[in-house]
């Protein structure tokens, strides 16, 4: 039977064909302007930008994995994909700049002109421009579906927004300085601009792959969910003697809560699972993309009630 498909997968999916479309237009026209501008600055946006269009293609491919529902295998479905495609984009872009820190470096001590600066920075106005416009409309999924690899694909789009930006800026005071009587110095902008915006992506890309990494190490779900869940567990509270050992841990955008729930021991079976699929059923409601298991315990018959010789309060509740 085919899985059918929520709303917060179908924006998930957008979002990866919105990256997809938008790196294709990006990596054309930059391999252009590549070819005709000589700046390491432009190897450096086109390099990101490669990356760019490979995760997309990656990340299209894993949104898809991540919706195929759990199996023998994978008996919590397959939603950790999406941080297993969140941390490669954050190492990836890590390696990027790290590699042109030093070419960059390199080139200080060897410094050479900018061919075709106009178009560069042409260029650049473009990809800025399509980069904050893809930004937005993926953030604006990626709050809709609550996938943390959508959301790193908006931080991906929005940083080289940012990039192509300063690109951007080092062009225009190219095309300044080599009218003004400081032209000797014009050579070094390029690289000194390549070496800032390799510091400038280390930094958020370092933090998108240790929280990826983190979220892959079963962390547990955000606190307002946790809180979520007793004020559900609160309101059946009349139905149950106790509940111990919640846990909780996230994949992707898909939440698990696993708990067990004391139930009184001369409770009729039928009765007791009654209560228990009403109380699975209210934190579903309550936590979206969650996937509740609540596990019978019976009571030992160890409390002030038993010992009293007092009715059990628990055993003909009004369901």
């Amino acid at each position: 039977m085919e899985k059918i498909i929520t709303a917060k997968e179908r924006y998930m999916i957008q979002a990866a064909l919105i990256s997809l479309w938008f790196n294709i237009m990006l990596f054309t026209f930059k391999l252009a302007a590549l070819i005709i501008v000589r700046s390491l600055a432009i190897v450096t946006d086109f390099s990101i930008t490669i990356v760019g269009l490979t995760v997309s293609i990656i990340l299209y491919k894993s949104l898809r994995l991540s919706m195929r529902p759990a199996d023998l295998l994978h008996n919590y479905g397959y939603g950790k994909v999406e941080h297993v495609c969140e941390a490669m984009e954050g190492v990836v872009l890590l390696g990027i700049a790290l590699i042109m820190s030093f070419q960059s470096i390199a080139t200080l001590f060897h410094p050479s002109h900018v061919t075709f600066p106009w178009i560069g920075f042409a260029s650049s106005v473009l990809s800025l421009t399509l980069n904050f416009i893809g930004a937005s409309l993926i953030f604006q999924l990626a709050r809709k579906s609550s996938s943390p690899a959508v959301k790193a694909e908006g931080v991906h789009y929005t940083l080289e927004g940012f990039i192509s930006a300063a690109i951007a800026c080092a062009f225009i005071i190219t095309i300044l300085l080599r009218q003004s009587q400081y032209s000797r110095i014009e050579p070094y902008i390029d690289p000194i601009v390549t070496i800032l915006i390799s510091v400038a992506i280390s930094i958020p890309s370092a933090k998108l792959a240790k929280q990826a990494f983190v979220n892959l190490l079963d962390i547990s779900i955000e606190e307002p969910s946790k809180m979520e869940v007793v004020m559900r567990l609160a309101r059946h509270a009349d139905y149950y003697c106790n509940f111990k050992d919640i846990k909780t841990r996230t994949a992707g955008h898909k939440k698990f809560v696993e708990m067990k729930i004391i139930m009184p021991k001369d409770m009729p079976l039928f009765m007791a699972h009654e209560i228990v699929s009403k109380i699975e059923k209210d934190i579903v409601s309550g936590i979206p993309d969650s996937e509740v298991t609540v596990t019978m315990v019976p009571c030992s018959k160890d409390c002030g009630l038993i010992h009293d010789n007092k009715p059990c309060p628990y055993l003909n509740p009004a369901i």
